[in-house]
């Protein structure tokens, strides 16, 4: 059997194919060629158009399933992984209302901060492990509050993943995981929060049900599978947020294991047994995608909104002419520290590690006559080390302390100055793996649909093919950069 894996992101859609026996990617395409446009009316604010998510979906797919030829008739299974916290609403006829209010908005972080203190903080840290903050909960508080006309209108929420689903089957859903991170899910409880939903005023009508992240949540209609080039009636067996289906990749599933990513936003996610939160909600606790009732499992997850998007900023800003290995590698000739040179990455929204404030971006100690762009490249990349061993800092607090931290073979990590940089500043190895999303959802897809029988079998073919070691010999440098980076954070916070 090939499985689909579906990776809906931010700035593109992935998809890959594998073959299930043996895990070998066989084809792989994204599109656009670009990025997808985030809407910003407002300062603060990012939108998506959920038509552009299924166009670039379908490409895609289609360009997938056009390299494999008639060998796509063998695909069995898709499994669908999405950028997380994006709040799609649709009305009775399915029609969208809305362009998508995304993961980066910070739009609905006041109804968050009122809710927090409405409905208690020990009540909302001991049931719902988390600030509602700006999630999928406070962006429909909003809609709610600002869109009435609009908000009367809808039938059904839903997650981008949700949406995705949706269009491919017909069938409207959502997952456990899916309403945990919404902020919907009562910890205490099990189950879905009611004084959440009373104290913002929701019909509990408006949440679809829910099924775990690995089962048979519907199939492919006969015109989606025509229109694709996938077999009619093959079931999405799978689905999760980007980052829990990123920590499924690895192969990131017992207590004690941790994952991380660098593209738009940079994730560290650990997985843990034990109901623990972080007092001021900087980090946040959702189910894992293997959670069950019988076996606990949730990931503790650091969300710097700030990383790759950076990257990305300073390519376009400079002409957008150097490709990310050229900059990498200008980024190289320059030693650890950029020569006092020093950058906060804080500029796409709100940071939840900084407590929901919009620090923005800050870069200082340039000096036009000793400062080239290779200084800027590498202090951009230091400054996203140093933001994840500042959360780091914090995630220690809830019992996360790795030593080894698994990532994928891509985004950020396909340079050598930022593994270096975050691996001796945090004291941890960094084990690189020949994976990602889409191939991640695809595993993901074999095992909600019962191809896979064990661990063993679903994780087949995933191989290290790298490690960075920390480089004691730098860490002074590393550290002395370190503490000028946290003095400028520290000035900004007074």
């Amino acid at each position: 059997m090939l499985l689909l894996g579906i990776d809906l992101g931010s700035s593109s859609v992935k998809a890959s194919v594998i073959d299930g026996e043996s895990g070998k990617c066989l084809a792989t395409a994204f599109s656009p060629s670009d990025e997808m446009k985030i809407i910003a009316l407002k300062p603060g604010w990012a939108e998506q158009d959920t038509a552009v998510w299924w166009e670039n979906l379908k490409n895609a797919v289609k360009s997938c399933t056009g390299k494999l030829g008639s060998n796509a008739s063998a695909i069995g299974a898709v499994g669908i992984s999405y950028q997380m916290h994006g709040l799609v609403t649709i009305d009775k006829n399915r029609n969208v209302l809305r362009p998508s209010i995304i993961w980066c908005d910070s739009r609905a972080v006041g109804n968050g901060e009122i809710a927090m203190i409405s409905l208690g903080r020990d009540y909302c840290l001991s049931h719902l492990l988390n600030s509602p903050g700006n999630f999928t909960a406070s962006k429909l508080a909003w809609v709610k509050e600002n869109e009435p006309e609009l908000y009367s209108k809808i039938f059904k929420i839903m997650l981008p993943g949700d949406f995705a689903a949706m269009k491919m089957t017909g069938e409207i859903s959502t997952t456990y995981t899916g309403l945990s991170e919404g902020i919907f899910w009562d910890f205490a409880e099990n189950r879905v929060s009611a004084g959440l939903m009373d104290y913002y005023g929701f019909n509990s009508g408006l949440l679809p049900d829910a099924n775990p992240s690995f089962s048979i949540q519907g199939r492919l209609l006969k015109s989606v599978a025509d229109e694709l080039g996938l077999p009619e009636g093959i079931p999405v067996s799978y689905r999760a947020g980007d980052q829990p289906n990123n920590a499924l990749s690895l192969n990131v599933l017992n207590p004690g294991e941790v994952a991380a990513t660098a593209g738009t936003s940079g994730v560290i996610y650990g997985v843990t047994d034990v109901k623990k939160y972080d007092d001021h909600s900087r980090v946040n606790t959702f189910l894992h995608v293997n959670h069950s009732p019988a076996n606990e499992r949730l990931g503790v997850l650091l969300c710097i909104n700030g990383t790759g998007i950076l990257n990305s900023w300073l390519r376009r800003i400079t002409g957008g002419t150097l490709s990310y290995n050229e900059m990498n590698t200008l980024a190289t000739e320059v030693v650890p520290g950029s020569d006092g040179l020093t950058i906060l990455p804080f500029g796409n929204g709100a940071e939840r590690m900084l407590e929901n404030r919009e620090a923005g971006s800050h870069i200082s100690g340039l000096d036009f006559n000793r400062h080239s762009k290779g200084h800027i490249f590498r202090a951009a990349q230091e400054g996203i080390a140093y933001s994840f061993r500042y959360g780091l800092e914090i995630m220690k607090e809830t019992g996360i302390d790795p030593k080894i931290i698994r990532a994928g073979e891509a985004n950020m990590f396909l340079s050598m100055v930022f593994r270096e940089a975050l691996s001796t500043i945090t004291g941890t190895a960094i084990h690189l793996y020949n994976t990602d999303g889409s191939i991640g959802a695809a595993r993901g897809a074999g095992i909600g649909c019962g191809y896979y029988k064990s661990d063993k079998e679903a994780f087949k073919g995933l191989d290290a093919v790298g490690v960075t070691e920390p480089d004691n010999a730098k860490l002074p440098d590393y550290e002395k950069a370190y503490d000028r980076w946290k003095s400028n954070l520290a000035a900004l916070e007074r």
